[in-house]
C-alpha cells in the first residue's frame, strides 16, 4: 500500500509540480470560462432576438395582416430559419474549424475571440428554439392584457412575457450552458489552450494519460455539479414565489 502512495505521489509530482506543470490546467481553465461566458452572452441576446422574431411572425401570420412591416418580418423570419437550419445542422467543430481557418483567419484576431463567436452563434441556434418554447407556453390572454393595458407589442413582450418565459424555460437554458461549457473542449483543434488541451499537453511531455485527464475530467463534473445546484436553488425560489 505504501509502494502505491509512493508512486501516485511520483505522478502528481511529475505532471503537475516539476516544471508547475499544473498552471496548464489553471490557465486552461480560465481560457474554458472567458468562452464559455463569453459565448453565453452572445448566444442568449442571439436567441432572444431570433425568437421573438420568429414568434412575431407567427403571430402576425395568423392574424393575416399587409403591409411593408410585415414584408420585413417575413424576411428576417426568413433568414432567421436558415440560420437554424444551418447552425444545427452542421457539426460544432466544423463551424469552428470554419471561422477559423475560412471566415476569420486574419492573423489580427485571437483564438479566443474566434472560439467566443462561434460558440456565441453555435448557441444562439439552441437557446433562440428554447425562447421560442418558453414564449408560446405563455397564454395569449397576457398579451392581450398587456396591449389592452396600452402597452406597445415590445414593451408587452420585454416586461411581461419576457419574464415568465425565462422562468418556463430556466431548465433547459441550464442545460445549454452546461453542454456549451462541455463543447468548449474542442477549442484545442484550433490551438487554443483550454482545460482539456491543458490536461493533453501535460499527458504529451510526461506520457502520463490517467491523472492529467482524469483531473480533467473532474473539473468539469464539479463545475457542472456546481450549475445544477444552482439550478435546484433557482427552481426553489421560482416555486416559493409561485405558492406567495
Amino acid at each position: 500500500m505504501s509502494e502505491w502512495f509512493s508512486d501516485l505521489r511520483a505522478k502528481i509530482i511529475l505532471d503537475f509540480v516539476e516544471q508547475q506543470r499544473y498552471l496548464f490546467i489553471v490557465n486552461g481553465l480560465k481560457v474554458t470560462f472567458q468562452v464559455t461566458f463569453g459565448a453565453l452572452i452572445i448566444g442568449l441576446i442571439l436567441g432572444a432576438v431570433i425568437a421573438v422574431v420568429r414568434v412575431t411572425h407567427d403571430q402576425l401570420k395568423e392574424e393575416d395582416s399587409g403591409g411593408v412591416g410585415t414584408f420585413l418580418l417575413k424576411i428576417a423570419d426568413l433568414i432567421c430559419r436558415l440560420y437554424l437550419t444551418v447552425i444545427r445542422g452542421t457539426p460544432t467543430l466544423v463551424q469552428l474549424l470554419l471561422m477559423y481557418f475560412v471566415i476569420l483567419s486574419s492573423p489580427n484576431i485571437s483564438k479566443t475571440v474566434v472560439a467566443i463567436l462561434t460558440f456565441g452563434i453555435n448557441s444562439g441556434a439552441y437557446v433562440a428554439e428554447i425562447f421560442r418554447s418558453g414564449i408560446m407556453s405563455i397564454d395569449k390572454g397576457q398579451t392581450e392584457a398587456g396591449r389592452s393595458l396600452g402597452l406597445g407589442y415590445l414593451d408587452t413582450m420585454t416586461q411581461i412575457i419576457m419574464p415568465q418565459a425565462i422562468k418556463n424555460c430556466l431548465p433547459s437554458l441550464v442545460n445549454e450552458i452546461i453542454t456549451l461549457l462541455k463543447e468548449t473542449s474542442i477549442c484545442g483543434y484550433i490551438g487554443l489552450n483550454e482545460l482539456t488541451r491543458g490536461g493533453d499537453i501535460i499527458r504529451g511531455t510526461t506520457f502520463d494519460a490517467l491523472l492529467p485527464l482524469l483531473v480533467v475530467a473532474i473539473i468539469y463534473l464539479v463545475i457542472v455539479m456546481f450549475f445544477t445546484w444552482v439550478m435546484g436553488k433557482l427552481e426553489r425560489r421560482l416555486r416559493e414565489s409561485d405558492i406567495r
